[in-house]
Formats: C-alpha cells, structure tokens, sequence
C-alpha cells in the first residue's frame, strides 16, 4: 500500500467515526490553541505596555527609589516600598547648573472611594508637583493645574481627570466645588484633558493633588514613590543621567557607585528591561500551555492501542493477502498523524479566532492593542501537531505490525 491510500483510508476511518475522531483530537486541539492564544495575547499585552511607554517619549529619565542590577529592575519596581527618596532629592535634579533636565516631578500614589454631595466613586489620587504638566506632555482642558506655591504650601487643591468630572458631576461644571478624599475636603481648581488608557491605568480617572498634600494630609508619609525628569533633547540623556547619579550620590553622602540606594533609567533602557521580562513571562505561559499537547498525545496513543485492539481481525486479514509490517506501520502512523494534525488546524484557526476577538475587544475599550499573530507560531503549531502523532503513534502501529496473522484472523 502507498501513501496516498493509506491517507485516503485515514480521512475515511477518521470520517467514519466523527466523534470518536473528534474527542481523540480534543487534546491537541485545546494544546494548539493555548499556545497559539498565549502567544498572540502576551504580544498584545507587551504591545500595551510598550506604547505606553513609548508615548510617553525618549527624552525621560526615571528615577526610583532602591538600587539594581544593570538588567534588572529595582526591588521598589517589583510592589517593595522603599523609602530613600526624598522631596528634596527631586527638587536638587532641577537646577540653572544643568539646563538640559528642563522639569521633574515626583510620585506618590493611593486610591480611595471619593465623594461630592451624594455623589461617589472609585478612583486613584496622584501626589505630584506643578511641573506634572511638562514632564507629561499634557494640559488641563478647564481651569488651571495647581501652582508651586500651592505645592509647597500643602494646599488642598485637586484636579481631576475627565472621567471623575463626569462620573461625580455628570456635565455640571465643577470648578470651585469641593470633594473629599480620605476625609479631606479639597477645592478643585482644574479638568484634565482626556488622555485614555495608557498601560492598564486609565488617565482619566484620576485626581491630581500637590505631593506634599498627598505625603502629609492623605499617605502619612515622606518619601517619594518614583520621579521622572524631562530632558530637553535625547541626544542628552546619557549625560543627564550621569548628572543625576552625580547630585543623588552627593545628597546621600555615597562615594561608591556599588552602594546607591536609588536606580536611573532612561526611557529606551526601560523599554529593553520590559521586553525581556514580557518575552520570558510569554514563553513560561507557553511551556506550561503545552503540557496539554503532551497529556493530548498520551490521549492518542491510547484511543490508538485500543483502536489496534478493535481492528485486529482487519489487520490479520490484511496480512494474509500480502501486507507487509511496514505497510501496517506506515497505516496506524498515517491515521495517528491525520489525526493530530487536523486537530492542530482546528487549534490554529481557534486560537487565531479567539485572539482577534481579544484585540477587538481590547482595541474597543480604548487600549492601545497590537493584534499579533506570527507566521512562526503557526508553522511551529503544524509542526507540533504532526510530531506528536509521529511520536504517539509509533508505539500503537509497531504493536499492530507485530500480531500473527493466523491468531488476527481467528480473534473474535
């Protein structure tokens, strides 16, 4: 018998028994379609985080408290509250001695249940200095943002994002009227204009206050989550780092490098250190998605040994008019492979199915998602899928090429 019959009787034994065929190829299926799926989300996902990042521009410099490695992120990145950056330390990077960091601000951030009147809702508040709107490219749409010496005089003075105006006041306009945050009424003086989703954080529902109001009125605390610095070219960065390294170690009194207690970034090493984080996190998830493409394989081989039980007097019958071992192993192989790749397409075309409708869904609710599906991971999920059935397959045709052709026959 050659190939091509033994793939026709394949297709006509898999079509023969649909459900059988169909709950053999479930493993492979799910298998190729996890993969398939995790590799086109997790791309999104970095995609997500990517652009916002790279929106922010290339001409930032981060600043956070704890130190790292040179391809690591620091311990404050990883949720570790450190508290060695301080107020002053900010305010010291901004100086006529070095022109080109042009603004800076810190961070602090907490989130609370805010209220007007009756009204309420859900939302973060951001602690951050007047020189917000430079560092971030942004501007308030009515009213104004607050002034450096409402920062330094601990006003309470708030502005708010798009979304909280709407969600509190629904059209009314709420300059001059009051909210409360953690039991601290606050005037609001501004409306931020509407930014989007940036991230996994909506811009627009957020509530901006001085940072020394946040620090002392809202968090209790005295130190700064993170800052960043505006520097007036990119062509300057790297010195602008160096700069800062510089005023930081002076101002913490460290005279070897080894010991900072802070970490600088620039925005391009902040896009490297989180594309090395995100490919090895979508690779992880793929490793584990495939152990159903081994736990699939085993289901084959199985259903397989137990279809070699059910053929037996077929396979006699075959042996006496002349078949061969090989034959019989090339038949048992051809159907296992038939197998396992149909149920790899039926995996592909569903992962691919699933992971357009993600993006769609995500691409709707206003984040930038990028839909990836790459040429290699569907190539990689053929490939699999006829591997699996080659290596899952073998045990079963070999046992069928093995029985006596006499004790096949008068098996009953």
């Amino acid at each position: 018998m050659n190939l091509r019959e033994s793939i026709y009787n394949s297709v006509y034994i898999i079509s023969a028994n649909k459900v059988r065929s169909f709950l053999t190829m479930l493993g492979i299926i799910i298998g190729i379609m996890s993969v398939i799926i995790i590799m086109s989300v997790g791309a999104g996902a970095q995609s997500l985080i990517l652009n916002q990042v790279k929106s922010l521009g290339s001409n930032l410099i981060g600043v956070l408290p704890g130190k790292s490695e040179d391809d690591g992120p620091p311990a404050s990145a990883m949720g570790v509250v450190i508290t060695t950056l301080k107020n002053d330390d900010v305010d010291a990077l901004l100086s006529p001695a070095y022109p080109s960091i042009t603004a800076v601000t810190g961070y602090v951030k907490g989130a609370d249940t805010i209220t007007s009147g009756v009204q309420k809702t859900d939302t973060n508040f951001v602690g951050v200095t007047a020189q917000l709107l430079e560092v971030e490219d942004t501007d308030v749409q009515q009213g104004r943002f607050f002034s450096e010496d409402e920062e330094h005089g601990t006003a309470r003075v708030a502005v708010i994002g798009s979304q909280v105006a709407e969600d509190l006041f629904d059209g009314v306009n709420p300059i001059g009227r009051d909210v409360k945050i953690k039991k601290v009424n606050f005037n609001i003086i501004g409306v931020m204009r509407e930014r989007g989703v940036s991230g996994f954080q909506n811009q627009d529902n957020q509530i901006y206050v001085p940072i020394t109001t946040a620090q002392k009125l809202l968090l209790g605390i005295d130190y700064v989550s993170f800052a960043r610095l505006k520097v007036d070219t990119a062509d300057h960065v790297e010195s602008a780092m160096e700069y800062t390294r510089s005023i930081l170690r002076d101002l913490h009194n460290i005279d070897n490098p080894s010991d900072d207690d802070f970490s600088v970034r620039s925005m391009a090493q902040g896009l490297d250190a989180i594309t090395t984080i995100t490919n090895a996190l979508r690779f992880f998830l793929a490793a584990v998605a495939s152990i159903a493409l081994i736990v699939g394989g085993i289901g084959i081989m199985n259903i397989m040994l137990a279809a070699v039980q059910e053929r037996t007097r077929e396979i006699g019958l075959r042996k006496a008019i002349g078949a061969k071992n090989k034959h019989i192993v090339q038949q048992f192989l051809v159907e296992t492979v038939m197998i396992t790749f149909i149920g790899g397409m039926i995996g592909i075309i569903s992962g691919i199915g699933i992971s357009v409708l993600v993006a769609f869904i995500a691409q709707s609710m206003g984040y930038k998602w990028d839909l990836v599906i790459s040429v290699s991971s569907i190539l990689i999920g053929c490939i699999v899928s006829i591997g699996i059935g080659l290596m899952f397959g073998l045990t079963p045709a070999r046992r069928a090429s093995r029985l006596d052709p006499i004790e096949a026959l008068r098996y009953d």
